[in-house]
């Protein structure tokens, strides 16, 4: 084999071991098996919510549908009063969601990271630590004071709940994406008469956009995906959200399950997952390393 040449500082050519080929080539062919493997039944479940409802189960099975079909997502709307009208429900919980998380976590972790104040350090460590609380623990006290505020079987209180779930790491996040941002700017920025306001919103926040689209991947996966805390705050049918509404066609009309509709309701609730992450992909992985070395 010929070895390739590199420039080194020098700008002299030096020869790259022939070795180094055999790893990159190990890593990529490593790569992709292990992609391979969890993207397997994200690719299976779409290829089935295409086939026709009589070849979902045939035997052998096909990775490609012989024929395209859309009649699992028509079955799909069948299933009690319609699954698909209950999407809407879901994007309103899940963008509720993302937009309250971001209300209160962007200034919180602005707060944490540019004011210094009394107890500043147990407060943020008291917040941090409801992290390690099981969300089941609080489901009842929850329950109790959203009767209270008569947000009970409400969609307003169900994004409340799960706003609570999300803010402390939300702020955590917050708190490290405003830390990154180099003093001398925000120093030079005061010279010049800025205001905290201006600060935070003209200076800092767009340079925390990283840590801005980590917490809102984050808090509108979790509320997109969420179930237990639905099933318990609601009770009326219309106001149910997809994830519990899909429950209705895993248990199936006498005993029967249509198993080429709930191909297609799995696919329906990956669709906004996914198109949320590529959009914000750069940002995400960014603000995730950014938080991680903090």
């Amino acid at each position: 084999m010929t070895d390739a040449t590199l420039n080194d500082d020098a700008g002299e050519l030096n020869p790259v071991p022939a070795t180094d080929y055999l790893w990159r080539a190990i890593y990529i062919i490593a790569g992709f098996f292990i992609a391979a493997i969890f993207l397997m039944p994200i690719v299976w479940s779409i290829s089935n919510s295409f086939k026709l409802p009589a070849e979902t189960l045939s035997n052998p099975a096909r990775l490609i549908p012989e024929n395209f079909s859309l009649q699992n997502y028509r079955n799909l709307d069948t299933v009690g009063d319609g699954v698909l009208s209950f999407v809407g429900n879901s994007l309103y919980l899940a963008v509720g969601t993302v937009v309250v998380t971001l209300l209160i976590s962007v200034p919180a972790g602005y707060g944490f990271s540019k004011f210094r104040f009394p107890g500043q350090n147990v407060l943020f460590i008291a917040i941090l630590a409801t992290m390690m609380i099981p969300f089941q623990s609080i489901l009842t006290p929850l329950f109790l004071i959203l009767v209270k505020l008569r947000l009970a079987n409400t969609l307003n209180g169900l994004v409340l709940v799960y706003v609570t779930f999300q803010l402390p790491f939300s702020i955590f996040m917050m708190r490290n994406a405003f830390d990154a941002v180099p003093k001398a700017l925000i120093e030079s920025a005061r010279i010049d008469g800025a205001s905290q306001w201006s600060l935070m919103r003209r200076i800092t926040l767009p340079l925390a956009l990283p840590g801005v689209a980590t917490v809102a991947m984050f808090a509108f996966l979790n509320s997109w995906n969420e179930f237990l805390a639905a099933l318990i705050f609601l009770s009326q049918e219309e106001k149910f959200s997809l994830p519990v509404m899909l429950v209705n066609v895993t248990t199936g009309i006498r005993g029967l399950i249509d198993w080429g509709a709930l191909q297609a309701g799995i696919t329906l609730t990956m669709v906004p997952c996914i198109l949320l992450f590529l959009a914000l992909q750069r940002y995400y992985v960014r603000g995730l390393v950014a938080g991680a070395v903090k």
